[in-house]
């Protein structure tokens, strides 16, 4: 057992191995609906002004002159970039620098090995890497020039679509068996994974009944970005009557912190005797442990986390730890410049670019979060989807079957 990385990275040594010993590989891929944005970011690379701000005072002289041109030519590509910051090629002078600047450290590297560490490693892979992605770029991949989540400057290749790096991976194995509670529906998978065609697809029915989870769907609300001002009391009313009716504990689930917020502040101001707990950003796992553990048997109270993030998948809560969640969001991702390049790739690639890009990935993220309310025969729940698309029949048709929306009023 062991992580994608071992077989799926582009430097997977495992693979390297399998193929140089003619090894008959079977592949058991656990959790493949994680595959799609794990290969995304194993066949990306980035540059960012910290790496070389860091490593600034220890480039040898050899190497300062195709580090110097690797950012005159990262500037030229930059400026030439219009509109939303990408381009769809890697300018032949940016690769040529790439190249040049990755084989100069390569070499000071190799006669100095006692110093293959430190800022000046971590920029030398950056930059092997990076060079590694502009040679195998293609419609798969964009160049991309958003600054980085600290405001400074970086360059970066972004994989759009991983299935042209992981056929051949796939192709190598004698079987592979990719296996996950939401592989819905397949054919998304099956394109982006890079699977055959001719891939056999085995919908194994839940262990659980219906009659366990009862779900409750919200048609006269919207959570949308624009409707939240209007919607944001009615969401917290229900979830206050809610744990009314059946005191106990609850899992919150909303599409930002920002929304996260607003919400926990406004059931504070009006329901204060309702105790809550909120996920934040970049907790640590000391905090990750605690906000769990105020998850305890025959305990009251409501978390409030982010759909999509850590305590939305991979949490155990068995017997009443859990006993209900509400998901106020569809789970779309945001509609920015990157998604929106995304999704024109995958309309030219599969012709259903929305979907692929927003509904599906979005849907499962609502379905991993929902599904940490039953985790044995034995458990019984509630599930609030608090928006009125969940009633749409192409948002309705990708929930579990076994999910059997009432329509409720809030």
């Amino acid at each position: 057992m062991a992580d994608f990385n071992y077989y799926f990275h582009p430097s997977a040594f495992l693979y390297v191995l399998a193929r140089e010993e003619e090894w008959q590989v079977a592949l058991l891929v656990d959790e493949a609906h994680n595959l799609l944005e794990r290969a995304r970011g194993m066949y990306s690379a980035e540059l960012t002004e910290d790496s070389f701000a860091k490593s600034h005072a220890m480039v040898p002289a050899a190497a300062k002159g195709a580090l110097r041109q690797l950012r005159a030519e990262w500037r030229r590509a930059e400026t030439s970039c219009q509109g939303d910051c990408m381009l769809d090629d890697v300018p032949e002078s940016l690769g040529r620098a790439v190249r040049d600047a990755a084989a100069c450290l390569a070499e000071y590297f190799s006669a100095n090995p006692q110093l293959a560490k430190g800022p000046l490693q971590d920029l030398f892979f950056e930059v092997l890497q990076f060079a590694r992605m502009a040679e195998s770029f293609g419609e798969h991949s964009v160049l991309d020039f958003s600054p980085a989540a600290s405001g400074k400057r970086q360059v970066a290749v972004r994989n759009l679509i991983p299935a042209p790096f992981l056929r051949p991976r796939f192709a190598a194995a004698r079987s592979a068996v990719c296996f996950s509670g939401t592989l819905s529906p397949f054919e998304f998978y099956r394109d982006t994974l890079g699977l055959p065609d001719d891939t056999a697809m085995v919908d194994i029915a839940s262990p659980f009944a219906a009659r366990q989870l009862e779900v409750r769907l919200a048609h006269d609300l919207s959570t949308r970005l624009e409707d939240r001002p209007r919607s944001l009391a009615r969401v917290v009313e229900t979830l206050a009557a809610q744990f009314k009716q059946r005191p106990g504990n609850y899992l919150a689930f909303f599409s930002s912190f920002d929304y996260l917020e607003m919400a926990a502040t406004e059931l504070t101001r009006h329901h204060p005797g309702i105790p809550i707990w909120s996920q934040r950003r970049g907790m640590d796992s000391n905090e990750r442990t605690a906000f769990l553990e105020r998850f305890q048997p025959k305990g009251r109270g409501i978390g409030f986390a982010v759909l999509g993030g850590i305590f939305g998948e991979g949490v155990d809560l068995p017997g009443d730890r859990l006993v209900g969640a509400f998901i106020a969001t569809l789970g779309l991702p945001q509609h920015d410049a990157l998604n929106e390049r995304m999704r024109q790739r995958m309309e030219q690639r599969f012709g259903d670019g929305y979907a692929y890009t927003y509904l599906y990935p979005g849907i499962r993220k609502v379905v991993q979060a929902g599904g940490r309310i039953i985790r044995s025969e034995s458990d019984e729940g509630v599930l609030w989807l608090l928006d009125q698309r969940f009633a749409r029949p192409e948002v309705a048709r990708l929930l579990p079957d076994w999910w059997t929306p009432q329509i409720a009023r809030t």
